[in-house]
């Protein structure tokens, strides 16, 4: 895949698939976002090795896409998945604390919608915190995304 400027985005960020080097930057953004108020899914820092780890676990069918502005990530989000549930994917997206509301989440969660769309997923779960407005917010408006970029699925907020 080649590097894409989001649609609309006010900034110039590019977005591809994570690379193998990649792995030091997204434990960076894990990071940023454990030091945050209440953090999604992470509970603690990654280690790079962790990272790289998650990263070819995915494979093919589950991805992490990469926001790159300036040469540096500043975010990334990912379509995981658990074999023993083949049709259904977890979408997540995270942002270094100060690239936040710019639309940057929302175009990484239409090539994480058209990833699932393209491995056949049917069922996509939003990642969501307890107590995080901003998050919930995020995830409602990818709700209402989901059915135009995949229309056999469902996207659904986790009870």
């Amino acid at each position: 895949m080649t590097h894409h400027t989001g649609p609309g985005s006010a900034s110039g960020a590019e977005y591809r698939l994570a690379a193998a080097d990649d792995a030091v930057s997204i434990a960076d953004v894990i990071r940023d976002v454990v030091e945050g108020p209440n953090p999604v899914v992470f509970d603690r820092p990654w280690s790079v090795e962790e990272v790289s780890t998650w990263r070819r676990r995915l494979g093919n069918s589950g991805a992490i896409y990469v926001a790159v502005e300036g040469g540096t990530l500043i975010g990334f989000g990912a379509l995981d998945y658990n074999t023993r549930q083949p049709e259904t994917a977890t979408l997540g997206v995270w942002l270094r604390s100060e690239w936040r509301r710019r639309g940057i989440g929302t175009v990484l969660a239409e090539y994480l919608l058209a990833h699932a769309r393209e491995q056949n997923f049917r069922r996509i779960v939003g990642s969501l915190p307890d107590n995080n407005e901003a998050a919930l917010s995020f995830l409602s408006a990818i709700g209402a995304l989901a059915p135009l970029i995949n229309p056999d699925s469902r996207f659904e907020l986790p009870l």
